[in-house]
């Protein structure tokens, strides 16, 4: 179970007796990610002062018409816009360091992006829902301490969840918690006066509304990205491990695809519907490109059919990041996507295109059509590999003629060396992709690969040669697709399943105070039947028996017999304990329904009488003087940090750097990409 309880084993916990922490959750590990996560908090509410200071200055600029006021204003608020522009870059650098969502074994592969988790700030149940309990339940709050308790305590373990299968599990049990909790205590046609604080994980800005779905739509946004955590922890030198960050991807992937899906407007732009759809293509890429390294981890060997298959399916990777950049560098989400995202998209399209050309050099280099061969059979094979066949030539012209092979060979080699230079000089303008060793050093060796290639076929007369080579048509037999959410699959329990039965005990549906009558079985009769339940209704009551004459009614819901709770009890066991009284007297305590509240659709920003907009406003509101009839505050600009054209916007996560202050020593990696084996193994 995902509320399973188990000691604290720091000892910083111990100073407070009786504690404990939840299964999935890990708040005092001092990890990296731990401390990345804490820093970029603190960078939070720096932003968050600042910006309340620059609405500030901005409100005086608007009120005062004295130019000396205006002047000190205006020097204000260019340095509040500077301080905001270095907190922005100090996040940016946060978000840069992801070596901490790596995994920590030294593997020859390029790193993968992960999303950093939202913040929020502590949530306060207790005093709203237990007016909710009085008032419209009438029962005794108080009796529900413990469950609002617990409620809260797994809102605080959602913060810190641990990076694997638990931390996964207790957010999705929160989730489900969340649907129980809006059933029982929201409804439609009021707030609740409950403020949910949750800060943009691209730019750090707070939003802040009294709309319990910011509060769903910010836990699905974490589950998504502690997949991607998990996704980029797995070890990418082992079968298994390969198979587990596909895994991860695909379901990164469905849980983001399923939060664009449900929540439409939503507050924050990281979760906009834009943003999101970029998320969801970055993750299926990365899923496409584990899928590769699976397919050539035991090694690639160097024969005609083998290598196709190879080429398209590297060309199936290339493509699928083109598209990432493509995607990532159109407005409105170029603005606020990490520049190295970008960067890193491009790279890996190049370089893995390359690769395709490489492997398709190597084929038409290293093999010849040979009496034995299926010439059919490679001929539909070569065919199948190109978009185009260069003028003059047909497929079973170049698998014959040596010459022509060995041109078009090289026409492959000199397009691969292309791609493996624009991949460097991106990298080389990215000066935190510059920092990544590993990045340098597989871009280096696949480029110094194919031009060693190009170097056993180099003749003078190479410039004569005017053959093109086509583009590698992108094909693979290992598509990747996102993995649906199974919520159903994480089993919770209702903390207040103590009110009874949620389908009738709920914030839809009003009941009367509860009612106590006393009365008598006539000559062994109730006077009145049962059905339904739990909760059981009275059906064909006798209006002249004794219950009915004590004020019993027509489908009434017995909630009490005896002073016992009968809420979730049936017809036979209700009827059962009535008849175990025989003829003294029986006392029951019913409920009568009043209204059912209309159902209201809603979206992530759906708040009755509030503006849908960032509540940056509601921050400097007091909570106890917000009306119905309160005049609407306009709306509030997204943060732009005092700069209209940025080339970088902060994230919670790029790629892994160095250590500020400590130099890495170069190392040289084995490689299943280095070695050429023209026996049996291409890599």
């Amino acid at each position: 179970m995902t509320d399973t309880l188990v000691p604290r084993g720091c000892p910083a916990a111990r100073q407070a007796e009786g504690a404990y922490f939840r299964k999935g959750c890990n708040p005092f590990a001092e990890t990296g990610r731990s401390k990345l996560q804490n820093q970029r908090a603190a960078l939070n509410q720096q932003i968050l002062k600042n910006v309340r200071m620059r609405t500030g200055v901005e409100n005086l600029l608007r009120a005062t018409t004295n130019n000396k006021v205006r002047e000190q204003a205006l020097l204000e608020l260019s340095f509040v816009n500077s301080h905001l522009q270095i907190l922005k870059e100090e996040l940016e650098g946060l978000n840069i360091s992801v070596e901490v969502y790596q995994n920590t074994q030294e593997t020859f592969s390029i790193p993968l992006i992960a999303l950093g988790l939202k913040e929020t700030k502590e949530v306060d149940f207790a005093i709203p829902l237990k007016d909710f309990i009085l008032e419209h339940y009438s029962e005794d709050s108080s009796d529900y301490e413990d469950e609002i308790a617990d409620l809260m305590d797994l809102r605080e373990a959602c913060r810190t969840p641990s990076r694997d299968e638990s931390g996964i599990e207790m957010l999705m049990s929160y989730f489900i918690q969340l649907s129980f909790l809006e059933n029982r205590f929201f409804p439609p046609t009021r707030q609740m006066g409950i403020l949910f604080t949750w800060y943009d994980c691209f730019t750090g800005v707070p939003v802040c509304q009294k709309n319990f779905f910011l509060e769903k739509a910010s836990i699905l946004f974490n589950i998504g990205a502690l997949y991607t955590q998990i996704g980029t922890r797995c070890n990418r030198e082992t079968r298994l491990g390969l198979e587990n960050a596909v895994d991860a991807f695909q379901r990164a992937a469905g849980i983001l695809n399923y939060l664009k899906e449900t929540f439409t407007h939503t507050p924050s732009y990281d979760m906009s519907p834009a943003m999101l759809s970029v998320l969801v293509k970055m993750m299926l890429a990365q899923a496409q490109e584990c899928v590769f390294e699976k397919i050539i981890l035991p090694g690639i060997r160097n024969e005609f059919f083998t290598l196709v298959k190879m080429a398209q399916e590297v060309a199936k990777v290339g493509e699928v990041y083109m598209l990432v950049n493509t995607a990532m560098n159109q407005t409105p989400v170029k603005e606020k996507i990490p520049y190295t995202w970008s960067n890193l998209a491009k790279i890996k399209s190049d370089h893995y295109k390359a690769l395709a050309h490489y492997f398709v050099a190597t084929l038409l280099s290293d093999h010849q059509l040979n009496p034995s061969d299926d010439e059919d059979k490679q001929e539909k094979a070569w065919s199948q590999l190109h978009d185009y066949m260069p003028e003059g030539l047909t497929s079973l012209t170049i698998l014959r003629d040596k010459v022509q092979r060995k041109q078009l060979g090289k026409a492959h080699l000199r397009k691969a060396i292309v791609y493996h230079e624009e991949a460097l000089r991106v990298c080389g303008l990215c000066k935190k992709l510059r920092d990544i060793d590993i990045l340098q050093e597989i871009l280096s060796v696949a480029h110094k690969r194919s031009l060693s290639k190009y170097a056993q076929h180099e003749e003078e007369d190479d410039f004569l040669s005017l053959t093109e080579a086509s583009t590698v048509v992108p094909k693979t037999e290992h598509k990747v697709d996102m993995i649906v959410p199974q919520f159903s699959a994480v089993k919770v329990k209702d903390f207040f399943e103590k009110l009874g039965p949620l389908p009738v005990f709920s914030a839809k549906q009003r009941w009367t105070v509860p009612r106590t009558i006393n009365f008598h079985c006539q000559e062994g009769e109730l006077g009145f039947a049962l059905k339904g339940g739990p909760p059981v209704q009275v059906h064909g009551l006798d209006p002249d028996c004794s219950a009915a004459i004590n004020g019993l009614k027509e489908g009434d819901c017995i909630v009490s017999v005896d002073g016992l709770d009968s809420k979730w009890l049936g017809v036979n066991e209700v009827f059962k304990k009535l008849k175990n009284m025989g003829e003294h007297d029986i006392v029951i305590k019913v409920i009568s329904c009043q209204d059912t509240m209309a159902s209201v659709h809603k979206s992530a920003t759906y708040s009755v009488g509030m503006q849908k907009t960032y509540s940056m406003i509601c921050l400097t509101m007091e909570e106890d003087k917000i009306t119905k009839t309160k005049k609407a505050t306009p709306k509030l600009p997204f943060l732009s940090w005092g700069a209209k054209n940025r080339e970088k916007a902060a994230s919670t996560l790029c790629l892994p750097s160095a250590v500020a202050g400590i130099s890495q020593p170069k190392k040289k990696f084995s490689s299943r990409l280095t070695v050429l084996n023209t026996e049996n193994e291409l890599y």
